[in-house]
């Protein structure tokens, strides 16, 4: 059985994590702060990413009309009829969630943190939209509970960055890593396979970057084309097509053999609102999809990390 993990996964789960780490269920509760993003207002462009719906791929989070708290509560009912012991992480999840004055991200975070049974933060943001005065707030935060950064990336390679619009250099994403690990704050990066024009070794490229870096986790999203997107427009015209289904787990497979085993896995696959969705859609079956990455790796006879031992 692979090292990290209670169920025979081959790679680094992200519940075998928590519950090595916290001794209980954890689950995270989406939330949506009504943030926005420097390339959506203008500060470093327009539009946004162009895969990003109208939520900021926040489908997910929280009902913006309420307040936070009241967010919380919602989620946390439901998700206790399930596990009744869980403990909780306030996931900040829409948009760029440092993307304000720190006077107003210390008043969203903290009345988090105040509820019962919440044992930390993650923090979905840019890494062009932490500024100093937000990184020593970090700092603080990071030292009274557990905290976790999540920073886009989605590729390495800059033509495609220019071309999706995420409007921010492979050096900023680099030096703000090092930021953060310098003040021990947990990272977890997120990439997307399958964007436009990219090849499988531009995907693997990708990981092989991040395996260098001194991350604590990552996030591995197949991409969704959604209605009403630039990347929709974007699709027709070009008349371009997503990785097959068996294509992305033949890649996925690739990229987990190229990572460390103590990076933790917190996604492996799109979760799109399917009400969006226009391709692909086998990503609707999620559960079957995570199965068959499971069977890919024992009839490979694979694990996280297989490449980096050999």
């Amino acid at each position: 059985m692979f090292k990290y993990s209670y169920n025979n996964k081959r790679y680094h789960t992200l519940d075998y994590f928590y519950k090595n780490k916290f001794g209980s269920k954890v689950f995270k509760v989406s939330l949506n702060a009504g943030f926005t993003c420097p390339n959506i207002d203008g500060t470093v462009g327009y539009g946004g990413c162009i895969y990003c719906s109208n939520t900021g791929s926040g489908e997910y989070g929280g009902n913006p009309n309420l307040d936070l708290v009241k967010q919380f509560e919602e989620v946390k009912n439901i998700m206790l009829k399930k596990w009744p012991n869980a403990k909780y992480i306030g996931y900040f999840q829409a948009h760029t969630n440092t993307y304000a004055p720190v006077s107003v991200l210390k008043e969203k975070y903290e009345s988090i943190l105040k509820l019962d049974n919440v044992i930390g933060l993650n923090i979905a943001t840019r890494p062009d939209a932490i500024t100093d005065e937000c990184l020593n707030y970090l700092k603080e935060l990071n030292d009274k509970t557990y905290l976790t950064i999540e920073l886009g990336l989605q590729t390495i390679h800059d033509k495609t960055s220019k071309l999706i619009n995420r409007c921010h250099s492979l050096d900023c994403f680099t030096d703000m890593v090092k930021k953060l690990r310098s003040n021990n704050i947990n990272v977890v990066v997120h990439i997307i396979n399958g964007l436009p024009y990219e090849t499988k070794d531009m995907m693997l490229e990708t990981v092989k970057y991040l395996n260098s870096l001194d991350i604590q986790g990552i996030k591995i999203h197949m991409l969704s084309v959604l209605k009403n997107t630039k990347l929709d427009e974007l699709y027709k015209k070009e008349n371009l097509k997503s990785l097959t289904r068996d294509e992305y787990i033949d890649i996925v497979c690739d990229q987990l053999e190229l990572l460390r085993p103590e990076i933790v896995i917190h996604r492996i696959t799109g979760d799109p609102k399917i009400s969006d969705l226009i391709e692909p859609n086998w990503l609707i079956k999620k559960t079957t999809i995570l199965n068959d990455i499971d069977k890919e790796l024992v009839r490979r006879d694979s694990y996280q990390g297989k490449r980096l031992d050999n």
